[in-house]
């Protein structure tokens, strides 16, 4: 996509008026933006009026590293604001540009939190001025911008910043009176584009209309026109900037549309993956208010619904060049829905279910057999539940259970209908039965159905168990669409008492949006969080005073009767483990968090390990910080052939690291394996025994 208008940003009266403290063109100074004294500084070209952080020549990286001593050192740029107090809502509009190769990032950072929130962050390198827009949310908390710039190491690359705006109100709010256009921008077509109007004088027409902003030729508006259309169906997309944050509420904007009707003006959201939904339609019903009302500007409202990411599209399509031309101005975006009986935006939580405490919302078919709660003790023998390790799950078609019927029915509430959604679980096969056995191929285990609310008969299938693995827990994504109100059910069947796999169901989630969307949003993206699917997330192996690495492993660990079959995230991922068997007894590998800032509250850490083996040896964590390390929790000896949660609450003023460190046993059987690590501010929820220093074997 092209910037449909030169980013200079000739700042006038009125726009600085508009904008909040924070703001900077770096025209002659950083208006209170310093650098962090503790990464490469950022450095303010005068001339060239921006700032900017270059990879540093490799004659001296050669210096400081060692011509031989292996990978250049990286070079990072953090960019720090003046404090800022802005309770209400406002967008940052960022204009940047990588050169060569590299990443910008945009944080938020405040007061009493050990991690900064991402913003926004790119790796995309441009040959010209961009910009960006992200929205900040209210906030009553004192807080700083974060900008931070990572150039390649490759000779000539950079990061440059020419100009941070930040105004108040939502990001997709545009009058298009700046010569920004507010982050909106045109998809680029041969023939038919949106052009900016207004402003005195014109490009290309002498005609256009007043604007709606000021009611005059002096203001501007956006303006597509079908003079230049030479192909069926022209179309011309004007996009408004990707939201950041969840929105719910009321689109607002102003149209024109000339007399000749041989256009189709609509605007959709587009997402992340390039999906379309339509919100609104300029049809026949409006038809009886053009002939008093041409030239005239018409105010539209619609809902915008965007849990997650969208952009919104003004899209404008011709059949000839007699198709008119279509105007578009003050486009605005309300927290508030358009109408009183608009409704809530639907919360999908009602159909999650860890099991824990009941089967939550969901019901059984008792006509048939019954899915029974069961929980495990830890043990070396038998898996426990996905949620804890030790906790409840739902287990159909059990040997224990000799009344169990052949077909096995869970029901989920009632979800809207014309929505997307994201269905998530976890499922394992347990037992053997004759067709594990190899007389037949037991594909029939647990299958997931779309069930109409009106018509119980009405099912469609959305998902079957191919996955044949045993005894670990997979977990399944799945992306639906209702038409209709309808409910999820799972179903597992049997085809007789001797060919029928005990099937076990946990923690059952329910999102808004394409599982490829919500994907995206999922934890590891988090600071201080990890599930190592996509490699350490910023933690980092000891090369100093531990005996080897951490491994980072998928599937089952090389020795037998050891370590986890697979990982806890999907069971089909990654994890990190221990391998004992090219280690001596005592000997121990190390991992270290990223920095985290002190903060005066307490800080919760949890994950999930496994210690199955009968030589298992010791896995502790550690606070390190000005060199010295403190005990938070231990545990040594085998503890089970599951993945258990562990839960850990600490307190720390200062600047610190969370180490964890696994020691190799009395023999080679002492593999031990983490994964799924959270690490926030603030207390851990729903917490059983508090840990503290120098206390042990304190689990969930």
């Amino acid at each position: 996509m092209l910037l449909l208008y030169l980013l200079t940003f000739a700042a006038t009266v009125q726009a600085q008026s508009q904008l909040l403290p924070g703001s900077c063109n770096f025209e002659s100074n950083t208006c209170g933006y310093t650098s962090d004294a503790d990464f490469t500084s950022w450095a303010l070209h005068k001339d060239g009026r921006f700032v900017a952080v270059d990879a540093a020549p490799a004659d001296v990286q050669d210096d400081e590293t060692g011509a031989d001593s292996g990978p250049q050192k990286e070079t990072i740029g953090v960019l720090l604001s003046p404090a800022l107090e802005q309770g209400e809502w406002s967008c940052l509009r960022l204009v940047y540009q990588i050169t060569g190769s590299g990443s910008l990032t945009v944080l938020q950072r405040t007061e009493g939190k050990s991690f900064d929130r991402p913003l926004w962050n790119s790796q995309e390198p441009s040959d010209s001025w961009v910009i960006s827009s992200m929205d900040l949310q209210n906030n009553t908390e004192p807080y700083t911008v974060v900008i931070e710039g990572k150039p390649a190491g490759s000779p000539g690359s950079s990061v440059a910043i020419f100009e941070i705006h930040i105004s108040p109100g939502y990001c997709l709010d545009c009058d298009f009176e700046e010569s920004h256009l507010c982050g909106y921008s045109n998809l680029w077509n041969a023939n038919v584009n949106w052009y900016v109007g207004g402003g005195g004088g014109q490009l290309l027409h002498n005609d256009i209309p007043n604007d709606h902003t000021y009611n005059n030729k002096t203001g501007h508006l956006m303006y597509v026109d079908s003079v230049y259309a030479k192909t069926f169906k022209e179309v011309a997309k004007l996009i408004s900037p990707m939201t950041m944050v969840p929105m719910s509420g009321c689109l607002s904007f102003q149209y024109q549309r000339s007399e000749e009707r041989g256009n189709l003006f609509s605007v959709f959201t587009r997402d992340k993956l390039g999906q379309y939904q339509e919100l609104w339609r300029a049809g026949t019903e409006n038809q009886s208010d053009w002939s008093g009302t041409l030239g005239e500007w018409i105010p539209v409202q619609v809902d915008l619904k965007a849990p997650y990411s969208v952009q919104v599209v003004f899209e404008v399509s011709f059949n000839s060049p007699r198709g008119g031309r279509v105007a578009v101005d003050d486009i605005s975006f309300s927290p508030e829905f358009c109408s009183t009986d608009s409704e809530p935006t639907f919360d999908p939580s009602v159909a999650n279910c860890d099991f824990e405490s009941g089967l939550c919302q969901y019901t059984q078919d008792q006509v048939v057999g019954t899915w029974k709660k069961v929980s495990v003790k830890p043990n070396i023998f038998r898996n426990g539940d996905h949620t804890t390790g030790a906790g409840s799950f739902l287990l159909a078609h059990s040997r224990l259970i000799p009344r169990s019927g052949y077909v096995n029915r869970l029901i989920g509430p009632t979800l809207p209908g014309n929505m997307k959604f994201c269905l998530r679980f976890y499922f394992s096969l347990r037992g053997i039965t004759l067709a594990t056995a190899g007389f037949n191929q037991t594909d029939r285990a647990l299958a997931v159905y779309l069930q109409q609310q009106q018509q119980s008969s009405s099912q469609e299938k959305i998902w079957t168990q191919g996955e044949k693995s045993r005894g670990i827990w997979i977990g399944t994504d799945v992306t639906f669409q209702t038409s209709k109100p309808a409910k999820v059910v799972f179903v597992s069947t049997c085809r007789s008492f001797w060919d029928c796999s005990s099937v076990a169901l946990d923690d059952i989630s329910v999102s808004l949006g394409d599982c490829e969307l919500t994907a995206a949003s999922l934890s590891s993206l988090l600071p201080g969080h990890c599930d190592f699917e996509a490699g350490l997330c910023g933690y980092t192996q000891d090369k100093h005073s531990d005996d080897a690495d951490w491994e980072w492993r998928r599937g089952p660990t090389p020795t037998s009767y050891t370590g986890p079959r697979g990982d806890h995230t999907t069971g089909l991922g990654y994890y990190l483990h221990l391998e004992a068997s090219p280690l001596l007894p005592g000997q121990s590998v190390r991992l270290f968090s990223s920095i985290v800032r002190g903060s005066r509250g307490p800080q919760c850490l949890r994950f999930f390990y496994n210690m199955y083996g009968s030589g298992t040896g010791q896995l502790s964590i550690r606070l390190s910080k000005d060199g010295d390390d403190v005990l938070l929790w231990q545990l040594s000896g085998e503890q089970s052939i599951a993945w258990l949660r562990a839960t850990v609450e600490y307190q720390s003023d200062s600047q610190h690291q969370i180490v964890f460190e696994a020691t190799r046993g009395s023999s080679v059987r002492s593999d031990i394996a983490i994964d799924d690590i959270i690490l926030e501010g603030g207390r851990c929820p729903e917490m059983e025994i508090k840990a503290s220093v120098g206390t042990f074997n304190e689990i969930e």
